[in-house]
């Protein structure tokens, strides 16, 4: 009878994934002219009756590697397959399809039903799809995406309660190869299998800037700690002879020493220990090895001031050029912790990715409760990510501004003094230099755990006091003043017309001095003029009084104006600054209102009030009303003749009517904005 396999997974051209009943036939079985007669189903083709295809004459070559690639299992976990061996599986799968007597065959990689060597497959084939061929992950999953998988699960001993999934490991390769962490075209597979060995040093690279490895162990200080121990604790111990002791000392362990040589020749700058000392760190720092110690104990996780300090030292060994080798008593748990909280930190790993690439690089990473803590972790050191960014950004752009003020002269405080020297005014141009970062001030970090720290942090932001409402003009240019009048009425004051402002003091009545007494500075009061208390004077001066004063005098000395000046002379509000007539010609003294860059909304319909359309409180005669408004009608005209093009189309709608323009849709990882084309 033969045997009857699973529908065939295409993974595009002419390679197929299936699988069998444990156990699964030879190959030879498989690959016989009687077998080969027989057409097997393919996964997603159609179920209808026969039909002239190329199918129907496709042959069909059968292989397996579930024999060849097996999982050395720590304890229960039985995969990912390590690096090595996705490796091998690679040049395998090419020289299959470059084989010129195959070149008229498919390919079809099987294995057994059974759910370890089936999740084992069926990832070998994702991963020569998405490596070889570089095609993304999604693709390369698609195939087997309809098959139920057991999901990969860690080295330790209890139950499993965190899972890794197919998806999970190809995401790992990917991104891995995407930040230049993972090249196969650089891989050594050689060089690999002999130090993973425990008795050649048992360590991984990682990545090109981390080693994992196992603690190194130097017996000779092991003994000379217990017997310090025993010391202490009053127990006599046998002192050994000066000879032995020194040839005990000189004769490090194979693995000890391979390790040593070969940090040094492959640019190790930093080595963090997470676990009891088993050596002495002097070995590594008489050749120039920074050595680090960041204990803690074996299979719990690390606090966040061990994470803090390593992602620092780490990150600024890297940045410096050097590699950076850690290691706990079995180079696993503690040590994929750290490594994987840095590949978070540094290129966006989630916890599920990091953890599936660091067990295919290095078999048996992250163990027990340290997946749980990565996965809650993993967003509260993507937020360490952005902030140390920003830092980064403000202590690398500083801009230099240069601020000038105008600081008027205290006038006198007696009356007596001459009024011309009341009237001089002088401005100091002080300039000064501010180097400040063009981004906003530093972020702290975010709170380790935020239910420790909310309380505080709502304390102090209602201490803070809310900011001070803006002002029209720009604080460098306000004058000082010492008047306890309100806000309103200091922005009301002007100067008065005509004349130079003089400060005016007004004694205090005689009734609230004592007799005989001379009037001193001190109970003299600033007056100030309002607008309001100038608007009342002119009305009770006549209306030719008003007009005269009305009229803009060059004063010396004068206030700068609350409105800030713009270029060329005009002011935020459109008009041209107070100057002296003289200087105008004839033609323009009536309407003043010429701005350097006209509005892009240009009155429809002007007001028929003269004061709305003139600088100046003179009324216009109706002709001159009737020229501005036929002014103002034909640049509105104008205006909606050549502005056609900004937002309206030329391509006229089924309707006649012209349409918007088209609107482009472009998202980003943050937000959908809609852009106008």
């Amino acid at each position: 009878m033969a045997p009857s396999g699973e529908p065939l997974c295409h993974f595009g051209g002419r390679l197929y994934f299936t699988t069998f009943p444990h156990p699964p036939p030879r190959a030879e079985a498989l690959n016989n002219s009687t077998y080969a007669a027989m057409k097997p189903r393919i996964r997603g083709a159609t179920g209808a009756g026969p039909s002239a295809t190329p199918d129907d004459e496709a042959k069909y070559y059968y292989f397996s590697v579930d024999d060849q690639l097996v999982y050395l299992s720590f304890f229960q976990d039985w995969g990912p397959l390590n690096l090595a061996m996705v490796y091998k599986a690679c040049i395998l799968f090419h020289e299959l399809l470059q084989d010129e007597e195959l070149s008229s065959y498919r390919l079809v990689l099987y294995s057994s039903n059974d759910p370890r060597r089936k999740a084992n497959a069926a990832l070998l084939m994702a991963l020569y799809v998405m490596i070889v061929q570089q095609r993304p992950p999604w693709e390369a999953f698609h195939p087997i995406a309809e098959i139920e998988f057991m999901p990969f699960r860690d080295a330790g001993r209890g139950r499993s309660d965190f899972n890794l999934s197919i998806q999970d490991c190809l995401w790992g390769i990917y991104k891995a190869m995407q930040n230049g962490l993972c090249d196969m075209n650089e891989f050594d597979v050689e060089d690999y299998e002999f130090y993973e060995k425990v008795e050649n040093g048992d360590w991984n690279w990682l990545t090109p800037n981390f080693i994992a490895f196992a603690s190194p162990v130097d017996p000779y200080f092991i003994k000379k700690e217990k017997e310090k121990k025993l010391q202490e604790a009053g127990t006599p111990v046998s002192t050994p002879s000066k000879s032995e002791a020194h040839a005990l000392q000189r004769r490090l362990p194979v693995p000890f020493q391979n390790c040593l040589d070969y940090f040094e020749s492959k640019g190790v700058k930093l080595v963090v220990r997470l676990n009891n000392p088993l050596y002495e760190r002097q070995a590594f720092t008489d050749r120039g090895i920074n050595h680090e110690e960041l204990y803690f104990d074996d299979g719990t996780n690390p606090t966040d001031d061990i994470v803090r300090r390593f992602l620092d030292m780490a990150d600024a060994t890297i940045e410096a050029g050097g590699v950076v080798a850690v290691h706990c008593k079995a180079g696993l748990g503690r040590t994929g912790t750290l490594i994987g909280a840095y590949l978070t930190w540094k290129y966006g790993f989630t916890a599920s990715e990091a953890i599936a690439f660091m067990r295919i690089v290095r078999p048996g990473s992250v163990v027990g409760p340290q997946q749980q803590y990565m996965y809650l972790k993993q967003l509260e050191w993507a937020k360490w990510a952005v902030a140390d960014e920003m830092r980064k950004a403000q202590r690398e752009h500083t801009v230099t501004v240069t601020t000038t003020v105008v600081a008027p002269v205290t006038p006198p405080a007696d009356v007596e003094e001459d009024t011309e020297m009341q009237t001089e005014a002088t401005e100091t141009i002080v300039t000064t230099t501010v180097e400040h970062p063009s981004t906003p001030p530093p972020l702290p970090l975010p709170p380790v755990t935020p239910s420790r720290h909310v309380a505080a942090a709502a304390a102090k932001a209602k201490s803070i006091a809310p900011p001070g409402q803006p002002r029209k003009t720009p604080a460098a240019k306000r004058v000082a003043s010492d008047s306890d009048q309100d806000e309103q009425e200091e922005n009301d004051v002007l100067p008065a017309l005509g004349a130079a402002p003089i400060r005016r003091l007004k004694p205090k009545p005689a009734s609230a001095r004592p007799a005989g007494t001379r009037l001193t500075a001190s109970d003299q009061k600033p007056v100030r003029i309002t607008r309001s208390t100038t608007a009342a004077a002119a009305r009770r001066a006549g209306p030719s009084t008003a007009l005269e004063n009305a009229k803009p005098t060059k004063m010396i000395g004068q206030a700068p104006n609350k409105i800030p000046r713009l270029a060329n002379g005009t002011t935020a509000r459109g008009t041209v600054a107070a100057k002296d007539t003289s200087t105008i010609p004839p033609l323009r003294r009536g309407r003043q209102n010429t701005s350097p860059t006209p509005s892009r909304l240009p009155t429809l319909i002007p007001s028929k009030r003269a004061h709305h359309n003139s600088t100046t409180s003179v009324q216009e005669s109706p002709e001159a009303v009737a020229a501005i408004v036929k002014n103002a009608q034909a640049a509105a005209a104008d205006w909606m003749t050549s502005n056609t093009s900004v937002v309206v189309t030329a391509t006229e709608s089924k309707s006649g009517r012209p349409g918007l323009r088209p609107i482009r849709r472009r998202r980003s990882s943050f937000s959908a904005a809609d852009v106008v084309a």
